[in-house]
């Protein structure tokens, strides 16, 4: 039977000191904040924790730390690369550390064949549960729905984080995968819309700072309150297209969660905060999304 991994994963950012190095008490400390506030789980490791500028051995940590942390919980470790053996490797050393499951993104910049992704996360799927991540902005490919049918079959891929921003192929998908196989929503504004054509749940970045209401946003759809859930949907659309527009992921969410009072620190190069004026302007959407910003911490305020 496969593990159930969880309807509302957060796409964790990774803190960092002062000096830029990883700050895994940080680290336990938001994983813990983000399940109390709704995630079934985080992801650790993927491109909203800055994965291209981490070492494995960082990666690895951070698995170590994030699961200690939330040992109820269920943390996916982003162990994808453009690399087959190297993914191979990262991922035996991920389930080695206590992830319950595997996010792999589709390989970027070598811009493989559609056999070429089969055989890739069919590698990756037999050391352990594994998510797929089909993300064409960022690997300039996209992993078509009949690739994402044939892979559905193989036993150790469990789903598919669905980031191509066509609906057509995503409801095909949903329309042709075995049971067992799982859709999350990889864009946090097409949540609602994924859950209608037959998604499960999604990997989100705005959980980060609305946790329940995200959470409550899929319990009503799948309770068929389809007002409650519209509501919410329309409420944090702003907030979410704010974050997603203002800059490149993760550098809205980092900065904000460091201007509302959890010090998620320093970004690594290539990246940077947001300029003074960018920040305003995203406060200034999140303010006005009122109650349904639920981020929550001894002595500090949203509104």
């Amino acid at each position: 039977m496969t593990k159930e991994i969880g309807r509302l994963l957060t796409a964790m950012v990774t803190p960092f000191k002062a000096d830029g190095s990883v700050d895994y008490a940080a680290a336990e400390k938001l994983a813990v904040m983000l399940v109390h506030d709704g995630s079934d789980g985080v992801v650790v490791s993927g491109t909203t924790g800055e994965s291209p500028a981490l070492s494995d051995a960082e990666k690895i940590e951070l698995v170590r730390a994030v699961k200690a942390a939330i040992p109820n919980n269920n943390v996916v470790a982003g162990t994808g690369s453009n690399d087959t053996h190297h993914s191979v490797e990262l991922s035996k050393l991920a389930m080695k550390a206590g992830a319950d499951a595997l996010l792999a993104v589709v390989p970027y910049y070598n811009k493989p064949p559609q056999d070429g992704m089969y055989e890739h996360f069919k590698a990756i799927s037999e050391i352990g549960p594994t998510i797929m991540y089909n993300i064409q902005g960022r690997t300039a490919v996209n992993m078509t729905a009949a690739t994402t049918l044939r892979c559905a079959h193989l036993p150790g891929i469990i789903g598919v984080k669905e980031a191509s921003g066509d609906l057509d192929q995503i409801g095909l998908v949903c329309a042709g995968k075995p049971a067992k196989f799982k859709v999350w929503s990889g864009d946090d504004s097409w949540t609602l819309p994924v859950l209608a054509v037959g998604g499960y749940g999604v990997i989100c970045v705005v959980s980060h700072i609305a946790g329940k209401s995200m959470s409550r946003l899929i319990d009503a759809y799948s309770k068929a309150d389809t007002q409650v859930a519209r509501d919410i949907h329309l409420a944090l659309l702003p907030v979410i297209k704010a974050l997603m527009t203002t800059a490149a992921n993760p550098v809205p969410i980092k900065s904000l969660l460091n201007a509302m009072g959890f010090n998620a620190g320093p970004f690594r190069l290539p990246l940077v905060p947001l300029t003074g004026e960018q920040l305003k302007s995203v406060e200034k959407v999140v303010r006005e999304a009122g109650e349904y910003i639920t981020f929550s911490r001894p002595g500090v305020k949203v509104a």
